[in-house]
């Protein structure tokens, strides 16, 4: 059994099939190619090169960047949940993930992860606007 060893290598030192396999699987994972033979075309590469690297390259994307965790406690009534969506989206703020409980009482907690890179607000504000939506309890940065 053979331990795979890892480098971060700068890809303008590379030959160019690698990056041209990352734009294959880019493709395919998007849906602008339906297959892989599609995929390879577009890229311009050989099934074999893309099928010879496809689990040996794989993109860095970096770090993700700042997040913010938003806990609320919002009434069980229909559009209060995506009221609160949409003042994020508003804000300018990426939605990561979304981890709602059942409701007791007709009360759900709600925990939203959001990307806060590209915030239009600070997250203050942001929890200023949404506690003022209607089914809102609470709602603080945890």
């Amino acid at each position: 059994m053979s331990s795979s060893k890892y480098l971060l290598i700068d890809a303008s030192i590379l030959p160019e099939v690698y990056g041209k396999v990352i734009e294959a699987k880019s493709l395919i994972l998007s849906g602008e190619a339906s297959s892989v033979s599609q995929a390879v075309k577009m890229a311009g590469i050989s099934r074999s090169a893309y099928y010879k690297y496809k689990d040996k390259v794989i993109e860095y994307k970096g770090e993700t960047g700042a997040t913010a965790t938003i806990g609320a406690k919002l009434l069980d009534n229909a559009g209060v949940l995506s009221s609160v969506m949409n003042e994020i989206y508003l804000a300018g703020a990426n939605v990561l993930s979304i981890n709602q409980s059942s409701p007791v009482n007709d009360i759900a907690s709600v925990s939203v992860t959001i990307s806060i890179n590209d915030l239009k607000l600070t997250t203050q504000q942001l929890i200023e606007k949404i506690k003022k939506i209607g089914g809102v309890k609470t709602a603080e940065i945890v």
